[in-house]
């Protein structure tokens, strides 16, 4: 693997000569020194992704497709050593590791056929001396901007479609987790990507992102991260009118209704809430649980929660990784202690493990008696913490599940067919997970509603994202 920018076709250094040490957050060690550039290598990335534009988009979508494909093959055959390298760079254990680039692959390869599916349509005419086509056609080039909890996952479901469209990409992944972004350029020049049409930075993202508003050859940014920076590509897209995809994350809710099985109820909260040690956007952050069953569903998430092997995640029998980052266990020692202070009390876990002195680990946590004035019940913490309290009817459950500016996922379980059909009808989010709470698949549409961000990645809705529709009017003689 070449761990450097990729420009043009070639694998270089930054330009001003930047570095940045990739730290494993298990041991804290530096893992590889990568470039670490600026402004001028988003400038040149984009300079070599509008070169490269006219001849992509000129082939057949069936030759961009091909290459698609075998990118998706290469990641199978090599999931133990791409594994590896992820739970080097972000801590997950290698299980869960081998699942998101098992995911990844799953996305060049819909990609590689959907691509072939970008139709048009005739539109029977009012005047019959004319004909209506409508065409599709790529955007343009496209920047990318990507977080570090999924570092290969939320690259591919960016670039695939946007290369399967004809378009071509300029790929900015989080300074924290390069080195999956980088490994998957390094499969797309093997598959045979001509130079110029995926293009790998790394660097400065203030400046960098900057260089993306800045450019009018970029036609659309797409961007997975915090709120605080989508406002600030919002601002700043409007300069040049530049298209913008959004996911922004949430703080998804989860009603637990009485008639569910409790241990089934439980395995299901303890698996989803502690995948990726609680940092995933989609991650079941608030459980409103049925009065009724509360107290059996704490006593037995907090058993299965304690069951939780915390570790080095390259190690044989680790369950749960450390969080990517000190600050990252920082807010969400912050947001215990919050909670403490305003009543919550505490089930399990809720401190760093002892016998864990390196690394950024915290252990699996339980907490009781949430409330909305708390930073547990408002915010997102994106860490393991399983914030609980209880609601009576469904409508109250509902209202307390809605009662957020967030609206990227929610969730229910329920055995109750009514209750299923209400709930999902009646949660106010861009994804709805209905005895499953963890939904994401690379044939259905990914997105949020409100603060959670706006336009859809995966599915059918993902490659759309990318063309743009061109309405032909023929006159007849």
């Amino acid at each position: 693997m070449r761990y450097e920018m990729l420009i043009d076709g070639e694998w270089r250094g930054a330009i001003h000569g930047g570095q940045w040490g990739v730290v494993n957050p298990a041991t804290e060690g530096t893992v590889v020194d990568v470039p670490y550039g600026d402004a001028a290598d988003a400038e040149a990335a984009i300079a070599a992704a509008a070169a490269a534009l006219p001849d992509w988009q000129a082939l057949s979508v069936y030759e961009r497709c091909a290459i698609l494909a075998r990118v998706g093959e290469a990641i199978l055959e090599r999931l133990d050593e791409l594994a590896r390298i992820m739970t080097q760079e972000c801590g997950k254990p290698l299980a869960e590791a081998r699942g998101e680039w098992m995911a990844t692959a799953y996305h060049f390869e819909w990609f590689a056929e959907e691509g072939k599916r970008a139709y048009g349509r005739v539109i029977p005419p009012r005047n019959l001396g004319k004909r209506y086509l409508v065409i599709r056609q790529p955007v343009g080039v496209v920047a990318s901007i990507t977080a570090w909890n999924f570092p290969a996952l939320l690259a591919s479901r960016k670039w695939a479609p946007a290369l399967a469209a004809g378009c071509t990409v300029v790929g900015r992944p989080s300074e924290l987790t390069p080195l999956c972004s980088m490994a998957i350029a390094n499969l797309l020049v093997e598959a045979g990507l001509p130079p110029g049409v995926l293009n790998l930075i790394n660097g400065k993202p203030a400046e960098q992102g900057a260089a993306f508003l800045a450019s009018p050859q970029v036609a659309k940014i797409s961007f997975t991260g915090s709120q605080r920076v989508g406002r600030i590509l919002m601002e700043g897209a409007a300069q040049n009118l530049q298209r913008l995809s959004l996911e922004l994350g949430g703080s998804a809710p989860v009603l637990v209704c009485e008639d569910v099985d409790i241990d089934w109820a439980a395995a299901q909260a303890v698996a989803a809430k502690y995948r990726n040690n609680g940092q995933v956007c989609i991650s079941p952050a608030r459980f409103y649980v049925q009065e009724p069953i509360y107290e059996d569903f704490l006593e037995a998430t907090a058993a299965a929660a304690d069951r939780l092997t915390l570790g080095d995640g390259l190690e044989e029998g680790v369950t749960t990784g450390p969080l990517v980052t000190a600050a990252g266990r920082e807010k969400v020692q912050d947001f215990v202690a919050d909670a403490l202070a305003k009543g919550a009390q505490l089930v399990t876990g809720g401190q760093r493990p002892a016998a864990l002195s390196q690394g950024y680990f915290y252990e699996p946590t339980v907490m009781a008696q949430v409330t909305p004035a708390m930073k547990l019940g408002c915010d997102e913490v994106f860490g393991p913490v399983l914030a609980a309290s209880t609601f009576q009817t469904l409508e109250d459950g509902l209202a307390q599940a809605n009662r957020t500016p967030f609206g990227l996922a929610g969730f229910v379980l329920t055995h109750d067919m009514t209750t299923a059909v209400r709930a999902y009808e009646g949660l106010e989010f861009g994804i709805v997970g209905v005895n499953d709470l963890t939904p994401a698949t690379p044939e259905a549409p990914f997105g949020g509603v409100k603060q959670s961000g706006f336009g859809r990645e995966s599915g059918q809705e993902g490659l759309q994202g990318y063309l743009e529709p061109k309405l032909v009017s023929l006159g007849l003689d």
